[in-house]
Parts: C-alpha cells; sequence; structure tokens
C-alpha cells in the first residue's frame, strides 16, 4: 500500500457528509468506500484479473450494514482467491448460483446462468449494473420460486413499487431484463412461454428521454466558455477530442496511443470498448492530430491518451468530462454525452447523408446487408465530413478556419 493512503477509521467514515459530487475514501489495497451525493456509502474493491491482468472492480456491500472491519474481512478473501488465480466476480456468480441449484429451475438460478452469457457481450461496468437490478428488484422476491410457476400478475405484482416510486426508467429495464432471462429460459428448454412477454403494458410508460444537449447555434458560445473555464488543459483537450471525434465519453477517455495509426491518420476503438461490440475506425481530422500531438507531450510514459491525474498507467474517469462541462454553467443543459448530438444535428441541417453520419457516430444499420456494405464504402466519406465537422468547431470559436496549431490549449 502507498505511504500516502492512511487506512480508514470509523469515525472518519461517520464524519464524511454527502456533497454535490461523489466523495471516494481510500483504505488501501483495493478497498474504497464511495460517498454518493445521496448520502449513501458503498464499499467497492478494485482488483487485477489474475489471468487477463485487466482492472476490474466489485461491490461489496453498502456501509453501515458491512463494516469498515467486515469490508476488510471481504478485502483478504478476494485477496486469497486472486493468489489462486479465482477472479472473485466470477467466483461470486458462480456460489450465487450454487446457493440457488438446490431446484436448478429456480428463477433465481435460470438468471444467473442467463446472467453469466449476458456478461460476455457487455462490459464490466454494465455487467455489475445488471446485477445490482436482479439483486435489488428481483431476485429477493422470486429468486427462488420456480421459473416454471411464475405468471404475469405474479410479476406485476413484484414490479408495482417501482412504478409506485415513479422510478419508470427503472421499471422499464428490469422488465427489459426479465423478458431476456424468460427467452433463455425457453432457449434452453426450461419453458415453453414467456409470462413476461405483454407485462409492460400495465405499467405507466416513462417519458422518452434524451441526453441533454443545445442547439448548435449555441456551440460558439460552448467553445468560448470552454476556452475561458478555469480546468486543467488535459480535460479541456479530452472535451474537444470528444467533441472533434463524436465518440461517447467512455471511448474518448479510454483512447489508447497503440489505438492510432498517424501515418494513415486513422482511430480504430476495438470491439470490447464498442457499444455494440464491433471496432469502430475514426478519420483523425488535422485538428485531432494537434489535440494527440499535444497530449504526447503531457502523457509521457503512459498508454493511455488522457491519463488519470492520480495514476498514469489509468485512464480519466469518463465522467471528468461531464463534471468539467457543469463547472462551465451547463448545469442541466448539456452533458458530455449530448457533444455527439450537436454533430448530428449540424451536419444532417448541412445535408450531408445520413447513412454517412450514421457511420460517424457508430451507429449501428439494422440491416445487416447494408451494415457490411457501409463499412466498406464510407471511410472515404467520412473522412471529410470529420474535417469539415473539425473546421465548423473551428470556425465557432475563432470566426475563421484554423488550419494548423492547438492554440486553444495554450490558453490555459
Amino acid at each position: 500500500m502507498p505511504a500516502t493512503v492512511k487506512p480508514l477509521t470509523d469515525t472518519q467514515i461517520r464524519n464524511t457528509k454527502a456533497t454535490s459530487k461523489d466523495i471516494t475514501l481510500y483504505d488501501g489495497y483495493g478497498l474504497n468506500l464511495l460517498v454518493r451525493t445521496s448520502g449513501t456509502k458503498s464499499w467497492q474493491l478494485r482488483y487485477l484479473h489474475p489471468l487477463t491482468k485487466k482492472r476490474k472492480k466489485m461491490s461489496l456491500g453498502s456501509y453501515p450494514a458491512l463494516s469498515l472491519a467486515q469490508a476488510r474481512k471481504k478485502r483478504m478473501a478476494v485477496q486469497e482467491l486472486l493468489a489462486n488465480g479465482i477472479d472473485p466476480i466470477e467466483d461470486d456468480a458462480e456460489h450465487k448460483a450454487a446457493m440457488l441449484a438446490e431446484d436448478k429451475h429456480t428463477f433465481g438460478a435460470i438468471a444467473l446462468a442467463w446472467f453469466k452469457v449476458k456478461r460476455t457481450s457487455v462490459s464490466e461496468d454494465y455487467a455489475q449494473d445488471i446485477m445490482r437490478s436482479l439483486e435489488l428488484h428481483l431476485l429477493p422476491y422470486i429468486g427462488k420460486q420456480p421459473i416454471t410457476k411464475l405468471t404475469p400478475p405474479s410479476l406485476i405484482e413484484v414490479l408495482r413499487p417501482l412504478e409506485a416510486k415513479g422510478t419508470l426508467e427503472t421499471l422499464r429495464r428490469v422488465v427489459q431484463r426479465m423478458n431476456e432471462i424468460f427467452t433463455f429460459a425457453i432457449n434452453t428448454g426450461v419453458i415453453t412461454s414467456n409470462p413476461a412477454q405483454r407485462i409492460a403494458t400495465a405499467f405507466t410508460a416513462p417519458s422518452p428521454s434524451h441526453q441533454p444537449t443545445i442547439k448548435p447555434e449555441a456551440l460558439p458560445e460552448f467553445m468560448r466558455r470552454l476556452r475561458e473555464a478555469q480546468i486543467r488543459r488535459e480535460t479541456r483537450a479530452l472535451i474537444e477530442f470528444q467533441l472533434h471525434t463524436m465518440t461517447r465519453p467512455g471511448e474518448a477517455a479510454g483512447a489508447k496511443w497503440d489505438e492510432f495509426d498517424f501515418e494513415q491518420k486513422l482511430w480504430t476503438i476495438p470491439a470490447e470498448r464498442m457499444k455494440a461490440k464491433r471496432a469502430h475506425v475514426v478519420p483523425l481530422s488535422a485538428h485531432v492530430v494537434d489535440i494527440l500531438n499535444f497530449m504526447q507531450s503531457v502523457s509521457l510514459g503512459s498508454p493511455f491518451v488522457f491519463p488519470s491525474i492520480k495514476d498514469k498507467m489509468r485512464p480519466m474517469n469518463s465522467q471528468t468530462a461531464n463534471q468539467a462541462i457543469k463547472r462551465m454553467g451547463y448545469t442541466k443543459q448539456l452533458v458530455s454525452h449530448g457533444l455527439r448530438s450537436i454533430a448530428s444535428t449540424t451536419l444532417n441541417e448541412q445535408g450531408f447523408a445520413p447513412d454517412v453520419i450514421e457511420a460517424c457516430l457508430a451507429h449501428l444499420d439494422k440491416n445487416q446487408v447494408r451494415r457490411a456494405y457501409n463499412r466498406a464504402t464510407y471511410l472515404e466519406q467520412r473522412t471529410k465530413v470529420m474535417q469539415w465537422w473539425s473546421d465548423y468547431i473551428d470556425t465557432c470559436l475563432t470566426g475563421v478556419t484554423k488550419q494548423a496549431g492547438y492554440r486553444t490549449l495554450k490558453l490555459a
């Protein structure tokens, strides 16, 4: 454990109050306590997968239900598993499945069998989100019930509390996952019909929600605020990089140097970092190359383009850009994911081909034949679109198109 990390005390934990942003308290050896803005406190443990050596994070429980001493005992147990080459998250899922396997056809056993398959196609953070929703909203109520005995009325009864609380988007996601579990049970021969297939119609539908964004005509004001904001140069670079490349927050923040081909001026984001689990090639505009040249001078020794200020071997948090945008005064009007919408709206208004725009945004075409065609033919067109978009952004900032030099970072 680094000398700068002092073990936590119960007094320190009790006295830490919620603020306007999440707080992380460090106990050392990967054990952290996350204090959310809502006031809830939850234990997290970070570790390296014993085989892949990838960084992973697991939830241990909430405080004070799980005390500091108990959290440390769990950390020791995890360290023993890791020493034996066992991943604790995978071991935990297998243990839960074994606990429920007394009747192998309980909803819980089927749900966990489905989860083991599902997690291979999603990110680790998303997999943990799925497991939390199962543990909170389904397993305590129907986990031990035979899946063959569940009926639409019994499922609706379990989910009514979510509707009563007004958490309709959470309800929608839980119903969606429930349907996937029952479909899995059908495909594995456990049941012949899905009792959750039409239960969504029994609940109030959530209002359509979109990522908060601004109109294209407000982009010059955004660029002015970004230039004048009291934020780190690296954070400003990340925001501009995400804006220019039209990528999602996690894709931009997690960019690695070995993903870039500077000769071909291409950035290939590997499938495992993409939402649709398909590799995405981003043509690099001259402006993006300028940003990368700047970051090469400040990220020395890091595999990441935008390294964390605390540890250069890790990337910036995907929420870093969001927090900076809030400090710029965009508390509700804009989030970093909404930068993609600005690009989409602008390009559509300018008359660019919709299919090319969708390809720039890495939206997956549902038509597989057309999808293959698009991947083969749109790179040249996207290269021109990406340079036009960068020129447009620069015009919003300066009033004239800049052909070289990354001046905005030098203002900080």
